[in-house]
Formats: structure tokens, C-alpha cells, sequence
């Protein structure tokens, strides 16, 4: 099955390019301009020659590989010797050791296939959609479920007020949809929604909650019973 979506650039990393298509996923990547230090050349002016492995500067001077960091990113220096005398040198580097670095992530290739995808027109049809979808649904969450701040520390307690506000944002669009084919959701089904969306989020909890649930009804029905008698 193929999928398509909209993200912004600035969340896009070359790691989540190569999951998109690993889940035959379509991403389509909003135009960032990249970063560049004024008085400084651009990265563009570096030209990756996928032949030899290696960078070309203004200069046709190579810049060849060095290493590769534990970040993934693969490091290409240039020859000290050949930048201290080269009228470039004030507009490329500030390095002491007149050494340029320039690095690209060992997976680029993914996110320069997925930035590709904007030039198409289901592409530019696609990221019509993001202002629709996505950023409703993050406003949705920052003016109406707490998302302006975090309410307590730690990833992992972050993590589940995240995903606690999701899943009430679920219910509520599940709610929404029901209410217009004019069917008013029964008991039995919110409790069945809501044991959906706790197996979602913490399914090793489901089977306790479940449990849990289950007593406590049977303690109001015997409540009931016993007022009524």
C-alpha cells in the first residue's frame, strides 16, 4: 500500500527519509533554504562527485574522505597546503589548520529522492494539505490539550501526556465521524474505544485496566441492586 504526507523541513532527517521509503511512504518536503554564514560560501558551491568519492571545491580542488562520525555523517577534508594559498581561503574556512570539512549524512541519498517528490504535481498537491491536517491537529493539541507545556519531567512521563492527548484527539474525531452518519456511539462502544486506545498506547496494561473496569462495574450494578432492594 502506498502512502503519501506532507512534513515540514525542519523535522525532516535523512534517517526518517529512509523509513518513508522503506514503508513505501511518499513524503513530500517543504523548500528550506540551507544555512549559510555570512561572507561564507554555501555547501552548494561543493560539488559531491559520487564517481571518485569525494568533493570538489570553487577551485576543482578535492576534498576526500576522511572518516565517519558515530552520527552517521562522513566527514571530507581538504589538503592544508592547498588552502593556505588559495585567494578563497578568508570566504571558506576559519579553521587555524586551514583545513575545509564538509559532511553529508551516509543515508542523503533518501532525503534527496524524498525532496525530489515537490517537484511533481501530486507533490505540490500533497503539501497543499499539510496546513489542513498536520498543523490543525498540532494547534488542536497546544491550545486544547496541554501541549503549550510540558506538565511533568522526564522523556518517558513527556511521552505519555503525549500520547494520552492523541488518544483523545482519536476519540473525539472517532466521535465526530459517528455523530455525522447520525449514530449516537452506545456504552458498550466508548468502552470498547476507550480499551482501544489504552491498547495503543500501553498494551501490556490492557488486560489489567480491562479487569479493572470490569470490577468496577460489577460494583455499581451491586450497588444498584442493593439500593433497589
Amino acid at each position: 500500500m502506498l502512502m503519501q504526507w506532507g512534513w515540514m523541513p525542519d523535522i525532516i532527517t535523512a534517517a526518517i527519509c529512509k523509513g518513508l521509503e522503506e514503508r513505501g511512504i511518499n513524503g513530500v518536503l517543504a523548500y528550506s533554504r540551507p544555512p549559510k554564514r555570512k561572507g561564507f560560501l554555501p555547501k552548494r558551491a561543493y560539488v559531491y562527485d559520487e564517481h571518485f568519492d569525494c568533493y570538489l571545491c570553487p577551485k576543482d580542488q578535492p576534498l576526500k574522505y576522511r572518516t565517519t562520525t558515530r552520527e552517521g555523517y562522513r566527514e571530507y577534508v581538504s589538503k592544508p597546503k592547498v588552502c593556505k594559498a588559495c585567494e578563497l581561503l578568508g570566504k571558506c574556512t576559519q579553521s587555524s589548520t586551514h583545513i575545509k570539512v564538509v559532511t553529508h549524512h551516509i543515508w542523503q541519498h533518501h532525503k534527496d529522492q524524498v525532496d525530489e517528490h515537490r517537484y511533481f504535481e501530486w507533490g505540490k498537491q500533497i503539501y497543499k494539505r499539510r496546513n489542513e491536517t498536520v498543523e490543525r491537529s498540532f494547534a488542536d493539541s497546544k491550545q486544547l490539550h496541554g501541549h503549550r507545556y510540558a506538565r511533568l519531567r522526564g522523556i518517558s512521563k513527556v511521552r505519555e501526556q503525549c500520547l494520552l492527548a492523541a488518544a483523545c484527539q482519536n476519540m473525539k474525531k472517532i466521535a465526530l465521524i459517528l455523530s455525522r452518519r447520525s449514530k449516537r456511539p452506545s456504552g458498550g462502544q466508548i468502552s470498547m474505544l476507550l480499551v482501544a486506545c489504552i491498547k495503543g498506547l500501553w498494551p501490556n496494561k490492557v488486560s489489567s485496566w480491562r479487569q479493572m473496569l470490569q470490577t468496577e462495574r460489577s460494583q455499581f450494578i451491586n450497588r444498584k441492586q442493593n439500593q433497589a432492594a
